[in-house]
């Protein structure tokens, strides 16, 4: 993530000019969540594309919009100084603790 991270502030500072403002940031990442959610809902859930869409019915649009949202949360923490790769270490240590046995004992799963 590390590596992510100084790429994407690289091309912000070669393309991008600046970093949007964080509120500017957070909406973004919120819409390119829902656009995601909106390809998902149609290919694996009960909703349908429109006859219009039918080439959006790809994994090509759900990889791209994950994209998007990687790119503007490593702006998000970029801008804040939060190291990605520490963040998720702590994560999984976390979630390890907290977690440990709850799944391998969940009889749904």
């Amino acid at each position: 993530m590390k590596k992510l991270q100084q790429q994407i502030d690289e091309w912000i500072k070669q393309y991008g000019v600046r970093y949007f403002n964080e509120m500017t940031n957070t909406v973004l990442l919120m819409e390119e969540t829902g656009e995601l959610a909106r390809h998902i809902a149609r290919k694996y859930g009960e909703q349908s594309y429109k006859k219009s869409e039918e080439a959006s019915q790809s994994n090509e649009n759900i990889k791209e919009e994950m994209g998007d949202i990687l790119f503007v949360l490593c702006c998000l923490a970029n801008q804040m100084e939060i190291d990605l790769d520490a963040v998720m270490e702590k994560n999984l240590e976390k979630k390890t603790m907290r977690d440990h046995d709850r799944h391998l004992n969940n009889p749904k799963l």
